[in-house]
């Protein structure tokens, strides 16, 4: 055995292990997902389809207040790079077979702003974003509420889309 696989089997092997507990806590995983190390809030709201990747930092964040269905759907084959983040209080449909860079950003909310009060205390506007099939999107980029990106779509590093 060469010395690389030698020092990825412990990710390997935790990765076996995380996806039998996200199970657990109610998370659809389809069959030969990595999860590396990734943080996940409400994964009960979270399906996530066959062969996905995500790698170490990522983070799949839906809102902590009860829902009767998935705010976070991920089709087949997509590869997360390090440091992505999901974050959703409505929905952000990922479909198949996309490459997200490093310090991916999505959001399907925005605060708002209510005269006399603190935005914390201000309710969020939420809506949807949905990634066709086949998309790259760069190291940095942020994808905002309310886009949808149609299929094969190029997202440049750094780009933010509103």
């Amino acid at each position: 055995m060469d010395t690389t696989r030698l020092f990825r089997l412990p990710y390997a092997l935790m990765s076996r292990l995380r996806i039998p507990f996200f199970r657990l806590m109610g998370m659809s995983i389809g069959l030969r997902c990595r999860l590396e190390k990734i943080r996940v809030r409400q994964p009960s709201q979270i399906k996530l389809g066959a062969y996905n990747s995500l790698t170490e930092g990522c983070w799949l964040w839906p809102e902590d207040e009860p829902h009767p269905g998935y705010r976070i759907v991920i089709g087949e084959y997509n590869y997360f790079n390090r440091g992505v983040m999901i974050d959703a209080c409505g929905i952000v449909r990922i479909g198949n077979q996309n490459m997200f860079g490093p310090g991916v950003y999505i959001t399907d909310s925005n605060h708002t702003s209510i005269p006399g009060k603190r935005v914390g205390e201000s309710p969020m506007d939420t809506g949807e974003v949905v990634i066709g099939d086949g998309c790259w999107i760069g190291a940095g980029a942020k994808i905002l509420k309310g886009v949808c990106l149609g299929d094969r779509c190029v997202v440049g590093a750094g780009a933010v889309v509103t």
